[in-house]
């Protein structure tokens, strides 16, 4: 339990670090922008209480929206991520798995750790720049920016499930 705690402090220190200092700063074409964050949420284990998980999405995203000056913006969505997260994750999962089951490429399967990511990924970049934005007038950028911003994401969110595999 300690040891799961504390690695899950440390992947909440380098998310909120690495966003904050390096890919806040990264707008491709000036519309994308990675959303690594994310990450964060996908990576819960089953059985893990929702009450934590809705503490630690809630104090990623008001770190980030902190150091971002988005009040606000990344707090309500990774809330909203957290919320979601045990019943987007339920049905990917295999029924006699364990209740401590972690998800990745290795324990999910490949297509399912990808459909699961990808649900996750539209819904959180969505939400974000809904609340970001919060105005549908100029749906058109709107929309690149959510589109762009949502690949990039997914890609990295792929690369870094790779490299942890490994």
């Amino acid at each position: 339990m300690t040891t799961d705690f504390f690695k899950r402090v440390w992947a909440f220190l380098l998310f909120c670090l690495v966003q904050a200092l390096v890919l806040n700063h990264i707008h491709l074409l000036g519309y994308a922008t990675p959303l690594l964050f994310v990450d964060f949420v996908l990576s819960f284990r089953r059985g893990t209480a929702r009450w934590a998980i809705l503490l630690w999405c809630f104090a990623l995203g008001l770190c980030i929206d902190i150091f971002s000056n988005t009040p606000g913006v990344a707090s309500g969505s990774m809330t909203l991520m957290g919320l979601l997260q045990p019943y987007l994750l339920e049905p990917f999962v295999p029924r006699d798995s364990a209740d401590d089951l972690v998800p990745s490429m290795r324990t999910l399967g490949v297509g399912k750790f990808i459909t699961y990511a990808l649900i996750m990924v539209v819904i959180f970049t969505v939400t974000f720049f809904a609340l970001e934005a919060f105005s549908f007038f100029n749906w058109q950028q709107w929309l690149i920016t959510v589109g762009s911003s949502f690949a990039l994401t997914f890609i990295l969110i792929l690369v870094i499930e790779n490299i942890w595999n490994k």
